[in-house]
């Protein structure tokens, strides 16, 4: 666990002038002089603001520490026998065949062509500007996207009305660019925190805007407190102030607008406020959002302590929650405490195991046990295989979000980069057009005809990305010889460490499948007449060394 002692990070474009203490982080020799690169010395000359990854605004940026245990201590077992999901046939059998579609619900079904989705994109700037890319590429994958926490209240064209919203553009903007490319598959899910409930968004959204899902948000894995956005100009500071949020200074101090218009500061701190959870309350609210129209009532929750999730599988469980996304630490986002957002949280594998057994349980009950998403610092194929095997049955699906908007992000600057014909060297060997460059260009051409040229790059890149995915996701499952997501299950998976079997309760690599080598040894084999004499004489089968 090699982060603690950090006192420098590309997170906040520090660094340390010396090796590092082992305890403090610091440069081992400290030098009066030094005109200050760590986090230290830069907190000294900019305060707070080294709270946060750097340019704050611009970036998404994930945990640096090496926790204990990760899906990396994990391995996907492959077979050499039979097929589950299809006929075991070689010429069926194959790769191409896996079945990655999916339905999750309670009661009413949304259909998904993969089993991954992305996080919520909610009030940040580096959000709003992707909006299009990744709201037009999770349509045309068939996946679901989430409009994230804070979009109206911070919609500088939204109106609020005794303290309701009653129009918001920038909400408007974000619903209609997904159904404009709904093909029935997927969905898009507006998510609720403190403020947003208080506000009467999802209300709106439902009412206004035809939406059908909702998200209540108890919190994300990347930290442990509200939102956060910076704010320009002091007349921003005081509309946000003014519809009910936490900003700091205080704009209406007249010592603060003094100070601000005279460039001691030079931008002011928009957060949101804690959430606190109720249980009645909770389910009071689910019953309002289906009474006023929601079709799906969605939870998210973080990585906190264990009674908490067992509180989020509870509710859940009792208010027939249509999903539950657990989000575990480890993972990322683009307005967390840089430290916070290592140092604090239960990581993604405990958080699953923990999940896992707490879903059991309420089986075990006869409960209704929730669909279930896993997220935090998922971003490739086996991520997504050891995530679904791990909490198998209960996990359908898992959450993208930095990778989602890592895909969107580059394929919005390479294809400005195209059209400015500034192509970067590296790419140069795949051509000088959208069409040599962008993989799936062709594929969507056909899909889509003249419509194509209404998809943005970025979308292209989010695209491409979900199918490199899925290819990837199949083929590992051909490999374990599971060709559709039901088929998957725990023991696809076997731990490499002690460690790692202990706290998941999947088997040790050297303990893995021992019941059916025994059978295969003594039993199976020696049934059809083959090694009769293996118990009397083993070393007739041992090869000599030369």
């Amino acid at each position: 666990m090699s982060f603690s002692r950090i006192n420098a990070s590309a997170a906040t474009s520090t660094r340390t002038r010396t090796e590092s203490s082992p305890c403090s982080g610091m440069c081992v020799v400290c030098l009066d002089g030094c005109p200050g690169t760590c986090e230290i010395a830069m907190s000294a000359l900019r305060g707070r603001e080294m709270l946060y990854p750097q340019p704050f605004g611009q970036v998404t940026a994930g945990s640096a520490k090496e926790y204990p245990i990760d899906f990396s201590h994990f391995s996907i077992q492959g077979s050499c026998v039979g097929a589950e999901g299809v006929e075991a046939d070689s010429d069926k059998a194959i790769f191409p065949n896996v079945d990655l579609s999916l339905e999750i619900g309670a009661k009413e079904k949304i259909k998904l062509k993969v089993p991954f989705f992305t996080g919520a994109l909610g009030s940040t700037e580096i959000a709003r500007v992707h909006w299009e890319n990744m709201a037009i590429g999770a349509a045309i994958c068939g996946a679901i996207i989430v409009i994230g926490e804070n979009v109206c209240a911070m919609d500088p064209q939204g109106e609020i009305k005794n303290g309701r919203v009653v129009r918001s553009p920038e909400m408007k903007r974000r619903v209609e660019i997904f159904k404009n490319w709904d093909e029935g598959y997927g969905e898009v899910v507006v998510q609720m925190n403190v403020e947003d409930t208080r506000l009467k968004v999802a209300e709106y959204a439902i009412e206004k805007l035809g939406v059908r899902a909702v998200e209540l948000k108890w919190g994300q894995g990347a930290k442990d407190i509200g939102g956060e956005v910076k704010l320009p100009s002091l007349k921003r500071a005081l509309q946000l102030n003014d519809r009910g949020y936490l900003v700091f200074p205080n704009p209406q101090d007249p010592e603060v607008q003094k100070e601000f218009k005279e460039g001691v500061f030079g931008e002011f701190e928009r957060h949101s406020r804690l959430g606190m959870v109720d249980e009645e309350e909770f389910y009071r609210k689910v019953e309002e959002l289906r009474e006023v129209g929601a079709k799906y009532v969605t939870l998210k929750t973080g990585a906190y302590r264990p009674r908490d999730l067992a509180r989020a599988v509870k509710f859940a469980s009792n208010a027939r929650i249509d999903l539950l996304t657990v989000d575990g630490a480890g993972g990322g986002t683009g307005m967390s405490p840089w430290r916070m957002m290592n140092e604090w949280g239960i990581p993604t594998v405990y958080l699953e195991c923990l999940l896992y057994n707490y879903l059991n349980t309420l089986k075990e009950m006869g409960a209704f046990v929730p669909p279930c998403a896993m997220a935090g610092g998922l971003s490739l194929e086996d991520h997504i295989f050891k995530a679904l095997a791990l909490g198998a049955p209960y996990i359908s699906a898992t959450c993208l979000g930095r990778s989602s908007m890592a895909a969107a992000m580059v394929g919005n600057t390479v294809g400005e980069r195209i059209k400015k014909g500034k192509i970067p060297s590296r790419l140069k060997k795949y051509g000088d057009s959208l069409d040599h460059i962008f993989i799936m260009t062709d594929h969507l051409k056909e899909k889509y005809g003249r419509d194509f040229e209404k998809i943005p790059a970025g979308a292209i890149g989010m695209y491409s990305y979900y199918d490199r995915l899925a290819v990837g996701l199949r083929q590992f499952m051909a490999g374990a010889r599971k060709f559709n997501l039901k088929t998957i299950t725990r023991s696809d998976l076997v731990a490499l460490t002690p460690e790692a079997s202990r706290v998941s309760n999947i088997p040790y690599i050297m303990e893995a499948d021992r019941e059916e080598v025994e059978e295969i040894l003594r039993g199976g084999l020696a049934d059809n007449g083959v090694f009769q004499e293996l118990d009397k004489a083993p070393s007739r089968f041992i090869t000599s060394k030369r």
